[in-house]
């Protein structure tokens, strides 16, 4: 497909001596108002080569293009704005449609580049809850947008299974724990455990003594210890795994913190060998006063680790296992310190691929009840709440059933598509580093800016193609002369970008955002035109540019990890 901004650079560039189609491609922009054109270039930049008023360059240069890839070419004030031709967009996109179909729009920019992903990344013995959503989808949305892309991806489920919690665990089994009970509902039994040691800690300095002694002696490798925390381990991992089933997310390895107990010697052994390792009140730090951070603890004054130690170790085993592209964390921003400190650690003891850490933050996620805190046990569980999301809208089918009279097909698989994926859909709506407060109503809801709204409307272009016995056409001479064609056609053309932008600043919501655009804009075009007419070569065209708008929703949805149904 025509890259018509490169096509505008080059023609640009045939124009302009002083400056590269290199150059100025970046510069070309796309105006505020189709008013304006298609897409705009400022001159503004020539004005000290050519000495002239900048609106008159633009007309010098604009009255020289002749090109059929557009209506006119115009100018206002300092700007040259291209107006595409309809017909060439037309074949453009039903061309790459017809050529590529359910892949249209993929680019392969991330062809032979790896990316590392390290999301979701729960704390074993602690509840899947609410509060690990935003991680968790962000982090599979974003994966899906760099595999999109062509990239390939390792996903990393950091698990929290490491830290002194695992100490007081211990002691806490030991002083009250019921195995069986545990064995039964593990999670729920296992944070009954914790709340009531924090309880308990708080008032006794001696039991607080004793859950860091135990997890000093699980460090050091005690056995019993160790067998303890390989069956906590283990009973949660089946909790969680059955949370990623229904949500369709999964990861390549589950390598969590203890994983690199091992590594971690040796990289605290090269700090000390470079010289960056400083002893404070028993303790020992990496100065970072050069990048304005405070200093990095690395070794606690007891002589235990912490999590920046494990993240240094992790961070060298992924660079060496994967060479990446890029080593990307979702991690929330309370973390943005710890990630700041985390890249310096890493330059200062002389790794050159510290810059290829990103950290992608999020802000936080509430209910309208109150705050989540697991220590107090005050928390929703994740399960609870897609169980509940699926309840809902398995209720909303059985009232549809009864106002149409007749069974909806698989309503079951649909209740889970649409329940979990309005969950997903509303938490990728909005920029990830807003907080936001979690809504039933809106959520669930099939009209306006939800998932469901997308499904349904995905849904209503898969019954008009089947009513119109669609076949794909190639395309000769374009008929899609409607402002609302045109309006899909320029939209279905955008969709590489959105993506790629998404991936340039790991936002899935311009995703989320775009598809809920496109839904809205075909169902103003559904509305207010007849699509199965009577003139075939009309139909046919319309019918090619529908099909174009729902492979397209399909992709999004992907995207974003939602199924999309072909019927509702």
């Amino acid at each position: 497909m025509l890259n018509f901004k490169e096509e505008i650079a080059r023609i640009l560039a045939e124009k302009i001596d002083s400056l590269s189609a290199e150059a100025i491609l970046p510069l070309i922009e796309t105006p505020p108002s189709e008013t304006m054109g298609d897409f705009a270039f400022p001159v503004f930049s020539l004005a000290k080569i050519y000495r002239k008023n900048p609106a008159v360059i633009a007309q010098d240069i604009a009255k020289t293009i002749d090109d059929p890839l557009f209506e006119k070419v115009d100018t206002a004030s300092a700007y040259i704005n291209f107006f595409l031709n309809k017909d060439v967009l037309a074949k453009e996109i039903l061309g790459e449609l017809y050529e590529k179909g359910e892949h249209f729009g993929r680019v392969d920019i991330g062809h032979g580049k790896n990316v590392v992903l390290d999301y979701s990344s729960p704390n074993i013995a602690k509840p899947f809850h609410i509060g690990h959503i935003r991680t968790t989808l962000i982090g599979d949305a974003i994966k899906r947008i760099y595999q999109f892309l062509g990239y390939n991806t390792i996903a990393y489920n950091h698990l929290g299974d490491y830290g002194t919690q695992f100490g007081k665990l211990i002691v806490a089994i030991d002083k009250w724990g019921d195995k069986e009970a545990i064995q039964s509902n593990p999670i729920r039994e296992l944070l009954k455990l914790y709340v009531k040691i924090n309880e308990e800690a708080d008032k006794d300095e001696n039991l607080l003594a004793e859950c860091r002694y135990w997890f000093k002696e699980l460090e050091e490798g005690n056995p019993r210890a160790v067998e303890l925390w390989k069956w906590i381990r283990d009973v949660s991992l089946e909790e969680f795994e059955r949370v990623y089933k229904m949500l369709g997310i999964e990861f390549d390895t589950y390598k969590g913190e203890s994983f690199y107990s091992d590594k971690m010697p040796t990289e605290v052994a090269k700090m000390e060998a470079k010289g960056i390792l400083q002893d404070s009140q028993g303790a020992k730090i990496v100065n970072l006063d050069k990048y304005d951070l405070q200093p990095a603890l690395i070794i606690k004054s007891d002589g235990t680790t912490i999590y920046l130690t494990r993240d240094v170790a992790t961070a060298v085993y992924r660079e060496t296992q994967h060479q990446p592209d890029k080593l990307i964390y979702v991690v929330g921003s309370q973390q943005i310190l710890h990630f700041k400190q985390l890249k310096a650690v890493l330059e200062e003891m002389g790794y050159d691929w510290a810059d290829k850490i990103v950290h992608v933050a999020f802000g936080m996620v509430s209910l309208k009840d109150g705050t989540l805190s697991t220590r107090k046990g005050n928390v929703v569980y994740l399960e609870d709440l897609l169980n509940k999301a699926v309840d809902k809208v398995r209720g909303i089918l059985d009232e549809r059933e009864v106002e149409r009279g007749a069974a909806i097909e698989n309503k079951e698989e649909l209740a889970k598509q649409v329940g979990i994926g309005a969950i997903k859909f509303q938490e990728l709506f909005n920029s990830r580093i807003k907080d936001y407060t979690f809504d039933w109503d809106t959520t669930l809801s099939f009209e306006g800016e939800t998932g469901p709204y997308v499904q349904y409307t995905h849904a209503r272009i898969n019954s008009l193609l089947r009513r119109g016995d669609f076949t794909p056409v190639k395309l000769d001479t374009s008929r899609l002369v409607e402002s609302e064609e045109v309006a899909l056609l320029k939209a279905l053309y955008n969709f590489t970008d959105v993506v790629v932008d998404a991936h340039d600043k790991y936002e899935p919501f311009y995703v989320t955002r775009y598809i809920t655009e496109l839904a809205k804009s075909f169902n103003s075009y559904y509305n207010k035109t007849q699509i199965l007419v009577e003139d075939e070569e009309l139909k046919a065209q319309r019918l090619m540019l529908v099909y174009g708008v729902k492979v397209v929703i399909k992709a999004g949805l992907a995207l974003i990890g939602m199924a999309a149904p072909d019927k509702m």
